[in-house]
């Protein structure tokens, strides 16, 4: 992949206004691409947010962005998962499907076999409900592309280190 390399990067933040535009405005203003975002409180007592990034580059390029992420006055901790050990990496989706007959009752099968959760149906439609890896994701999504797809919501890739080690 032309020495690109794909890494998962947690940031600790204070959630105050502004803060992920300047993450963001970091990664856009040198032409780095963010593959996944995702960001939310995870303690309101001290109000810190964590951020989720997927982003893919050389190894210099990545280095460079967690340098330039550490020196944001609000982070407290960035942590680039991929380079720090084993972690779990998970995205949600939500997916509508359309479809009768034979097409819906192969939409369902197929839903039971990626323990997709159907969260609404209608007689010419469902939304489908299925958490995974990315790849599970994207594997369900072709297989549902020739049935029928009409729409799909994605939250970006959520991710935590095993064992006992924390942002």
């Amino acid at each position: 992949m032309n020495g690109l390399e794909r890494h998962t990067i947690a940031v600790l933040v204070d959630n105050e206004p502004g803060i992920l535009a300047r993450v963001v405005g970091l990664f856009s203003g040198r032409g780095y691409n963010i593959e996944s975002l995702t960001v939310a409180e995870v303690d309101r007592r001290n109000s810190l947010s964590r951020i989720t990034i997927v982003t893919s580059g050389t190894r210099m390029i990545i280095e460079q962005i967690k340098a330039q992420l550490q020196r944001l006055v609000p982070v407290h901790k960035v942590l680039d998962l991929t380079d720090e050990g084993p972690f779990v990496e998970r995205e949600m989706m939500l997916i509508k499907v359309e479809g009768k007959g034979d097409v819906r009752i192969e939409a369902l099968r197929l839903a039971d076999i990626f323990r997709a959760r159907v969260v609404d149906s209608t007689i010419e439609s469902f939304v489908f409900e299925l958490t995974g890896s990315a790849e599970k994701l994207n594997a369900f999504i072709a297989l549902m592309e020739p049935l029928g797809l009409v729409e799909i919501s994605r939250t970006g890739a959520v991710a935590i280190s095993r064992g006992t080690t924390s942002l």
